[in-house]
């Protein structure tokens, strides 16, 4: 029984990480797109995103933590929201506001 939970404790720990990596990459991107593009698609403002963002990086971060006995616990509330709010922003909104200032000269079979 014990090596079932030290499996799953290890399954459980690489799924923080990853949550972690995914709000990290939304966080840089957020970061580094101008508050223009997010005021032009229509998406919530920059400063919201990253606010959002950063503490889902934190709760993430934390989550993933909490299995060398500091942080949170193993799978939380937070944890969840943390990935929730990350694919969001990258599923929806880095789409959108990666399009802004790639205009020019486009025929239909890509720029020219």
């Amino acid at each position: 029984m014990i090596q079932i939970h030290g499996v799953l404790d290890l399954i459980f720990w690489v799924l923080a990480i990853g949550a972690f990596a995914m709000s990290v990459w939304a966080l840089v991107h957020a970061v580094k797109t101008p508050a223009r593009a997010f005021a032009v698609t229509g998406k919530q403002s920059k400063k919201l995103w990253l606010i959002i963002l950063g503490l889902s990086t934190l709760f993430s971060f934390a989550s993933a933590a909490g299995y060398f006995g500091i942080g949170l616990g193993q799978l939380n509330l937070f944890a969840i929201a943390s990935v929730i709010a990350a694919g969001i922003y990258l599923a929806d909104v880095k789409p959108a506001v990666s399009e802004v200032g790639k205009g020019g000269n486009s025929g239909p079979y890509g720029p020219w």
